[in-house]
């Protein structure tokens, strides 16, 4: 370890759309929270952030705005981005501490442009970050999920964040083969919403729709022996008034089945491109799955029933980025290169 290494505090951020986890060298996982900010209109003070802030989500009044700073993986608000990140690191860092040697390593979708990826770093330097570093979901996931990454072998992962999917294949350190879509938790989510409109001509909120996913939502017959059910309120579209009705699993599967299906054909697509050496590592090993999306009941099944690869789920699929973007200073321990920048703040 260096001289800089022993007096920086080393923090890997997983900057989701959903969550936001931050992970503290020799403290682990110390900040897991919604990625939402509540602000008042107009002056943009701050109001909540996390946990308290999604509980306002379309439950604020005018006065104040519940918002989601990230969407699809990339910032959306900047503004409310660096206020999110600097009130987190705050909760577990001291203004001098954070000031003097800080260290940020954060975990970002591949398919982001270069704009969105200016973002995040410029997000994290106003945040109060002496030094930022950028390094693919993917990526971070592998080493998060003690993946040997510098063996000379194929390993391929498949990260499912809340707004992006990133399939990866990687050996000696690097992504050989590395392809992302903008699709994810919140698509599911989305696609139970849009399902329950046309189907039960009900309307019911993103909240509501998280619930269903996460108590019945399912990819595949075959881990849905019996057909469990779940009751939910939500406003007739017709008429206007509320009204509840009983939904089951088979339905929320129907639901999901075209999101699902983009997942399992990136995969795919990941594998066509891989070269046949690494390829023949991976049918070996198997793909490695991550992030909070790869916890749907029976999707690990239904990607080896589609792909004949054995699939592997992480045992905190949630913790992957946060866990590897923060061991990744361990990992590689040469910050010169060109997607490292480096700020000097004048206090």
């Amino acid at each position: 370890m260096g001289f800089f290494d022993r007096f920086s505090t080393d923090i890997g951020i997983d900057l989701g759309t959903c969550n936001t986890l931050i992970y503290v060298r020799d403290k682990g996982i110390v900040v897991d929270e919604p990625s939402v900010v509540a602000v008042e209109k107009g002056t943009k003070h701050v109001v909540a952030v996390g946990a308290e802030a999604k509980r306002m989500l379309w439950r604020t009044p005018e006065n104040i705005m519940a918002i989601r700073p990230l969407r699809d993986g990339v910032i959306a608000d900047i503004d409310s981005t660096e206020k999110m990140i600097k009130y987190f690191i705050s909760k577990v860092i001291s203004r001098h501490q954070l000031f003097k040697s800080t260290r940020m390593k954060i975990g970002i979708p591949s398919c982001i442009t270069e704009v969105e990826r200016r973002a995040v770093i410029e997000a994290a330097l106003k945040a109060g970050a002496k030094e930022v570093d950028v390094i693919e979901e993917s990526l971070a996931a592998a080493i998060g999920a003690q993946i040997p990454i510098n063996e000379p072998a194929g390993h391929m992962i498949c990260d499912i964040g809340g707004g992006t999917t990133e399939v990866s294949v990687i050996s000696l350190g690097g992504m050989v083969v590395t392809n992302a879509i903008r699709t994810g938790g919140d698509k599911f989510d989305e696609a139970i919403v849009k399902y329950v409109l046309t189907d039960k001509n009900l309307k019911i909120g993103q909240t509501t729709a998280e619930k269903l996913k996460i108590q019945i939502g399912n990819a595949g017959a075959d881990d849905t022996k019996t057909i469990e059910k779940m009751e939910i309120r939500g406003i007739d579209a017709t008429s206007g008034l509320p009204r509840r009705i009983e939904i089951d699993s088979v339905e929320i599967r129907e639901a999901l089945k075209s999101t699902v299906k983009e997942i399992v054909d990136l995969i795919k697509h990941t594998l066509g491109e891989t070269p046949p050496e690494l390829a023949a590592d991976i049918f070996e090993r198997g793909v490695v799955m991550s992030g909070g999306g790869s916890m749907l009941k029976g999707l690990p099944n239904l990607i080896k029933k589609e792909t004949g690869v054995p699939v592997i789920l992480v045992e905190k699929p949630l913790e992957c980025v946060a866990l590897g973007a923060g061991q990744a200073f361990e990992v590689f321990r040469d910050m010169s290169s060109d997607r490292s920048v480096y700020a000097t703040l004048n206090n």
